[in-house]
């Protein structure tokens, strides 16, 4: 498709090259000119780059160097979201790397190597801690990562790898042998001609290219020296890759793995396709967050007449920003965007110049190891990230545990305990009359009860009574009743708990609070059985009292039974009536004195027979607790803290 075409398809995204090509007419090209874009977004400047005066005092140069880099070295550490600058690598600290290229001593070069190194440990440690959480697949790409980095680092740390990149006729060929000073790779009419990527050294560098190039398959025919040395060239590794576009899959196939592995690339383009969208959408856009080992380079500007130049790497720019990639200026990191042209020599010498002053850096590998954590941290982001504050509140704990107190019914106990307390109370201080009917009527109950659970066991099925009948409300089956009430529990508690999470890590906290439902109801029947056992045991001691309340109740019968008998004695003549008085007074003490002692009793009663009652709440409540804790929040509480625990490993890996 023509790209007039595919502009007006794509609403104007796209116009490959149409600056370019409707220049008409003009000044002309001019030959002799040297452009560097260095100025604002959507400008730029033309003109020759500021030479080095060789008169200046080296002691000056060097002093500047150093006092620049000291305030890098003091900006290490600062790391801002790269999500915050709206577009990846666009948030990375700046001042960090102290301009584009500039070179950087061996502290401040190890302060961020070390950096790097503490980001890579985080993120093995955070695929160490999700390995039984997140599926393989996601944890795959942070794995290549360390990998890659692992391999980088031992294979050399002194060699930088700038592979040049480009669509067919963009004139990478030519580029490279312009770079190299001599023809080291094929240049034809033919396309594609660069089937396999090409290779140049310089002398003098240091040791440890061979296994550099044997990882990124570039066979040894294809690997060339360049014919002199140049003065901060020498541990460059410079690639020629096959055309990105190229008909041959193969070869696009090739320049995809490649551009993995290389520290660096310098994406050549024509005025003719340097809008085109197979560049911007498959490559430029996906690696915004690599932009500070990028080079845009524009090529050919010799065909460009007059201020077309400055048109076309005006529109190269701008569709640069809208691909999120962050443009070097002001000295600051970022895609370093050039005009040039390989034919003439025009630019080339300053393309060089900004390769000498990178590779003599010797960062490139970091920083590229660097978009590649901050790449595998960025999709890893929804598995870890969440917007909301994670933990299992205290109100929530004691909503758990009030559940499981209704499910072996604490309050139910502790209510049926009072009445127990109060009912012993009655029979040990009531009238001896009262307490013979109260026995009647409880050995009734006792009788019923008996019958019931033999009628029951004959069923299979368990039968509580007591207390336990009293909390499960008497019903025949006391386990099945309760456990509807703890698997409500346990579902509410785990959805608190989850609320928030990243879905892996909510799913780990349902399943640990599953695993902890299926034993917890049978734990709570023997807890509740440990706990109605031990109120039993502990009602066998009663109040002394009752002893003496019970020795009145005695004496208060004799009195009764003593004016009664006299004052029969006296109705059939035995005892003389003028005593009648003496007789009725025992009678009437022990016939008022009994109920009125028992009423008594009975208000004496109610509050020890309440603060018992709470008591047997508390144990059981308590002893209920106790089992959720031990099978429900204290694995749903690991589970969180699992999640705590790597959300630090990822913040580190990420920067954050």
């Amino acid at each position: 498709m023509r790209d007039s075409e595919a502009g007006a398809e794509r609403a104007g995204t796209w116009d490959d090259g149409l600056i370019a090509r409707r220049v008409t007419g003009g000044e002309g090209a001019r030959p002799g000119a040297r452009r560097q874009v260095s100025g604002p977004r959507g400008g730029s400047s033309a003109g020759p780059l500021p030479a080095v005066d060789p008169g200046r005092d080296a002691a000056v140069e060097a002093d500047a160097a150093v006092e620049a880099a000291m305030d890098c070295a003091l900006a290490v550490d600062v790391v801002v979201d790269t999500r915050a600058a709206g577009r990846p690598g666009g948030g990375r600290d700046r001042g960090a790397q102290g301009g584009a290229y500039g070179g950087l001593p061996a502290r401040a070069r190890g302060a961020r190597t070390a950096e790097l190194r503490a980001r890579l440990d985080a993120l093995r440690e955070l695929i160490a801690l999700s390995r039984t959480r997140l599926d393989g697949e996601t944890l795959d790409e942070a794995g290549r990562v360390l990998d890659a980095a692992g391999e980088r680092y031992r294979l050399s740390g002194e060699h930088t790898v700038v592979a040049l990149a480009g669509a067919t006729g963009s004139g990478k060929s030519s580029l490279f042998n312009a770079l190299v000073g001599a023809n080291r790779s094929q240049v034809g009419a033919r396309r594609p001609t660069t089937s396999e990527a090409v290779a140049c050294l310089w002398p003098g560098g240091p040791p440890g290219s061979d296994g550099l190039l044997d990882r990124l398959g570039v066979p040894e025919w294809r690997r060339n020296l360049a014919p002199d040395a140049t003065p901060g060239l020498d541990g460059l590794i410079l690639l020629d890759l096959p055309d990105h576009d190229s008909s041959d899959t193969g070869n696009r196939a090739q320049v995809d793995r490649m551009l993995k592995l290389v520290d660096a690339v310098i994406w050549v383009v024509d005025p003719e396709k340097y809008a085109d969208a197979v560049l911007h959408e498959r490559y430029l856009r996906p690696l915004a967050g690599y932009a500070e080992v990028m080079f845009v380079v524009l090529n050919q500007v010799d065909r460009l007449p007059g201020d077309a130049a400055d048109q076309v790497v005006d529109d190269l720019r701008r569709l640069l920003d809208e691909d999120g990639l962050a443009l070097g200026e002001h000295g600051e990191p970022g895609a370093a965007v050039l005009a040039l042209s390989a034919a003439t020599g025009d630019g080339v010498a300053e393309l060089r110049d900004a390769l000498g002053q990178f590779v003599m850096e010797r960062g490139a590998a970091d920083r590229r190891l660097a978009a590649d954590v901050d790449a595998a941290a960025e999709r890893l982001r929804p598995a870890y990230v969440t917007q909301t504050r994670v933990a299992l509140t205290e109100r929530a704990r004691a909503e758990f545990e009030d559940r499981l107190a209704d499910a072996v019914g604490a309050v139910a106990t502790g209510r049926a305990v009072e009445r127990d307390w109060l009912r012993h109370a009655d029979l040990a201080c009531g009238s001896p009359w009262s307490r013979m009917r109260k026995r009647r009527r409880v050995a009734g109950e006792e009788r019923q009860d008996t019958a019931m659970q033999h009628s029951v066991a004959g069923q299979g099925r368990p039968y509580r009574t007591g207390a336990a009948g009293a909390c499960t409300g008497k019903q025949p089956d006391g386990r099945a009743a309760a456990r509807p009430v703890v698997e409500q529990a346990v579902r509410i508690v785990a959805g608190e708990a989850a609320h928030g999470l990243p879905a892996p890590w909510a799913q780990a906290v349902r399943e640990a609070a599953g695993r902890g439902a299926e034993s917890l109801p049978p734990a709570l029947d023997r807890v509740t059985a440990d706990a109605e056992q031990s109120l039993r045991g502990g009602s066998a001691g009663w109040p002394r009292w009752w002893t003496v309340a019970a020795a009145l109740q005695g004496l208060l019968l004799v009195l009764q039974v003593v004016g009664l008998l006299s004052l029969l004695g006296m109705l059939v003549g035995v005892f003389d009536m003028a005593e009648w008085f003496s007789a009725l007074l025992p009678a009437v003490i022990g016939s008022v004195g009994g109920p009125a002692l028992a009423w008594l009793c009975r208000v004496a009663a109610r509050g020890p027979a309440r603060r018992y009652g709470q008591e047997a709440e508390r144990r059981l409540r308590s002893a209920a607790a106790g089992c959720g804790r031990a099978r429900v929040l204290e694995p749903v509480a690991a589970e969180l803290l699992r999640y705590r625990e790597v959300r630090e490993q990822y913040a580190v890996a990420s920067g954050a």
